[in-house]
């Protein structure tokens, strides 16, 4: 019988799919609601909106994810985990005291410094924890389960919210739901690989690209 998924990989997929449930829920309206709710609202300043956040996150995600590769075991990647969770859940909540486009993109690029500080921590762990043989497969469960899936049940439920019950009450959902699964991380600190165990992700190999033996 094959052995079952280990708990690190799972509670990160579950993590995750939260987080994208509370981002996805918003993404689809979020035009509609710059346009309808934000002073000066309209489709160039979306566009804009969007680049701050993708400029902040592609700024700011290789530096952090170098300082991370150097700095000790996994406590850091799991502190900026958290950290940066519970940053982009605050800023799902300022989403509801925004009046202009300004405010929008602020909020924008607190949103990408966060995942900027997120992403590789997260990609750090998962990839350290994957089951031997499975890589595939468990990346495979992070991209359907945590991505489609989250991002296909948040969008539709989400335009509900947001039509029946108003944007605040979307993002104030949206953001109790990243809130849980920021604090939810704290399942992770049990299984955290001290520096002197952290052992390569992908093998060593020689110039000639054949794996080392004294790895």
């Amino acid at each position: 019988m094959k052995t079952p998924i280990n708990r690190v990989v799972r509670i990160l997929v579950s993590i995750d799919f939260a987080t994208n449930f509370a981002f996805g829920s918003f993404a689809p309206v979020f035009a509609i609601f710059l346009t309808s709710k934000i002073s000066g609202g309209n489709a160039e300043s979306a566009g804009f909106a969007m680049a701050a956040y993708w400029l902040t996150k592609s700024l700011f995600q290789l530096p952090i994810a170098k300082f991370l590769d150097k700095t000790d075991g996994e406590k850091d990647d799991f502190y900026a985990l958290i950290f940066g969770n519970l940053m982009g859940s605050i800023a799902i909540f300022l989403y509801g005291f925004a009046t202009t486009t300004t405010h929008i993109y602020i909020i924008q690029a607190i949103l990408g410094l966060s995942m900027a500080i997120a992403v590789p921590a997260w990609y750090g762990v998962f990839s350290r924890h994957i089951d031997r043989g499975r890589t595939s497969f468990e990346w495979s469960l992070e991209s359907v389960f945590s991505i489609g899936v989250a991002t296909a049940a948040s969008g539709a439920i989400g335009g509900i919210v947001a039509t029946h019950f108003g944007f605040n009450a979307l993002f104030i959902g949206a953001g109790i739901i990243a809130l849980c699964a920021t604090f939810s991380m704290i399942f992770l600190q049990p299984y955290l690989i001290p520096k002197k165990d952290i052992k390569p992700v992908i093998p060593l190999v020689d110039e000639k690209g054949r794996q080392r033996d004294n790895i």
